[in-house]
């Protein structure tokens, strides 16, 4: 028997998507595993140190843990046409937004990553991920780049949208997605162990999609106060197809996202977009 740790955020998406694995309604023989949850900024932090087995993560961290992880094909979060928005109290046009002081949700977040793409010479005002809004009622930044069900809940407040980093991208690339969040695994663990993983991560997701309602239920105790409603429709845009497998689509936004970034000095080397339970090594365990 393979144990392992196994740890994601706490949000509604995450607790959809892994519905099947953290209620016991999915077991792969062979696994057992140990559930953690955590933003996903700690998450980011603590794959530095190897602190998981399997992970959640950005893909801008991962960048720079592709030493010690490896990408898993499932469990990622892929913005297809929306993603990361930035709002701000007042109307500040499309950008680039040079001298912007922006609150991000960590500096090794995928969606500080693409805003530095959309607008370079912007200051960054790292803050935790559920006190961007607050930042800019501070005074501490002027506008708030803002994650999770935020995405949908910001006007609620009366705050307006600066750009949808998600839809910029896809307009940006000629159509491509914009991959968030990743699930990978140690490289030091044994080949079947990336096997194993994918095939749970994957049967807990298609558990939950095929039994949406149990999900959403579950989900919603993440959800930080949104209606059913408005979980539905947030889970729906992070947990599908690209959920399950990233296809060609979700392939090509990954290494485009890595090339971008390498082409203007945000990563320290190329990042290779390659799969561990893809791989000849898995294929043979």
């Amino acid at each position: 028997m393979d144990r392992i740790t196994l740890a994601h955020s706490p949000d509604a998406d995450d607790a959809f998507m892994f519905y099947g694995l953290s209620t016991g309604r999915v077991a792969v023989p062979g696994l057992e595993v140990a559930h953690t949850l955590a933003p996903i900024q700690d998450l980011n932090v603590a794959a530095e140190r190897s602190v998981y087995d399997v992970t959640a993560m950005s893909f801008h961290a991962y960048a720079f843990r592709k030493d010690r992880y490896a990408l898993l094909s499932c469990g990622g979060s892929v913005g297809d046409g929306y993603g990361p928005v930035l709002v701000a109290r007042r109307d500040l046009g499309a950008g680039p937004h040079d001298g912007l002081r922006i609150a991000i949700p960590g500096k090794l977040t995928t969606a500080a990553l693409v805003m530095r793409l959309h607008s370079p010479r912007h200051v960054a005002v790292e803050t935790p991920f559920d006190e961007v809004l607050a930042a800019v009622e501070a005074g501490r930044a002027d506008a708030a780049l803002v994650i999770h069900e935020g995405q949908l809940t910001f006007a609620d407040a009366g705050w307006k949208r600066v750009v949808d980093l998600g839809a910029w991208w896809k307009d940006a690339t000629g159509g491509l997605p914009l991959p968030l969040g990743a699930n990978a695994v140690r490289r030091d663990l044994p080949a079947r162990v990336a096997v194993l993983a994918a095939r749970a991560i994957r049967e807990s997701v298609s558990y939950s999609l095929a039994h949406r309602a149990d999900a959403l239920a579950h989900a919603l105790s993440f959800g930080r106060g949104i209606d059913r409603e408005r979980a539905d429709r947030f889970v729906g845009m992070y947990v599908n197809d690209f959920t399950l497998d990233y296809g060609l689509r979700g392939r090509a936004g990954i290494a485009e996202l890595f090339r971008r970034a390498l082409e203007r000095d945000l990563l320290p080397e190329p990042v290779a977009v390659e799969f561990a339970d893809s791989s000849p090594a898995a294929a043979a365990s």
